[in-house]
C-alpha cells in the first residue's frame, strides 16, 4: 500500500515550522521535520520571498498530498497578528500554485487529536510527538506544532478522528 504523505506548516514570518509525515493506515513515520527561518532584521518582502522559496522546494522534493495548517485565530498583538497573516497568504498561495490541497484546523482541535485535551500546553505536545513518532529527541516547538498538524490531517482523513477535511 502506497503511504500518503501529509505536510503540516505552522507558520509564521521568522520561524515557521515543517513537518512531513508519511502514514499507511494508523501508522505514522516522520520524513522530514524543521524550520524555515528569517533573521530579525530581514524586510517583511524578502521574508515572505523566503517563505515562497522554501515552501516551493520542499513540496517539490517531498511531493505531500496535502498540507495542513493552523486557521486563523485571534490574538491581541495586532502587528502580530497581520504579520502571521501574511506568512500563512503566503503559504496557501504557494501551494495553490503548486496545485497541493490546503487544509486548516483550528489550534484547540489540533491540541485535543495529538494530546487528547485542547487546551494543552506547548510541551505536551513536543512530547507526545516524540512518543507518537518514536523520536529520539523533542523536535523544535514549531516543528512539534507542524508534525501536530500533520497527525490532526491523517487522523481526519483516514477516520481516526472527525475534525474538518474541506481544503481552504
Amino acid at each position: 500500500m502506497e503511504p500518503l504523505r501529509v505536510m503540516g506548516v505552522d507558520t509564521s514570518l521568522r520561524s515557521t515550522g515543517i513537518g512531513i509525515l508519511d502514514a499507511v493506515g494508523s501508522v505514522m513515520r516522520p520524513v522530514y521535520y524543521g524550520l524555515i527561518k528569517n533573521a530579525r532584521d530581514v524586510p517583511l518582502s524578502a521574508c515572505l520571498a523566503h517563505l515562497r522559496a522554501e515552501i516551493e522546494s520542499l513540496v517539490t522534493q517531498y511531493t505531500p498530498a496535502a498540507v495542513a495548517i493552523e486557521s486563523v485565530f485571534y490574538g491581541k498583538n495586532v502587528k502580530t497578528m497581520l504579520l502571521l497573516a501574511h506568512a500563512r497568504g503566503t503559504v496557501i498561495a504557494q501551494c495553490a500554485t503548486l496545485a497541493i490541497p490546503v487544509y486548516q484546523y483550528e489550534p484547540r482541535r489540533v491540541k485535543q487529536a495529538v494530546v487528547g485535551f485542547g487546551g494543552a500546553e506547548k510541551i505536551q505536545v513536543q512530547c507526545m510527538i516524540r512518543s507518537l513518532l518514536a523520536l529520539d529527541t523533542e523536535p523544535p516547538d514549531d516543528a512539534a506544532d507542524a508534525l501536530a498538524l500533520a497527525i490532526t490531517h491523517l487522523h481526519c482523513h483516514t477516520g481516526i478522528a472527525a475534525l474538518s477535511d474541506q481544503p481552504i
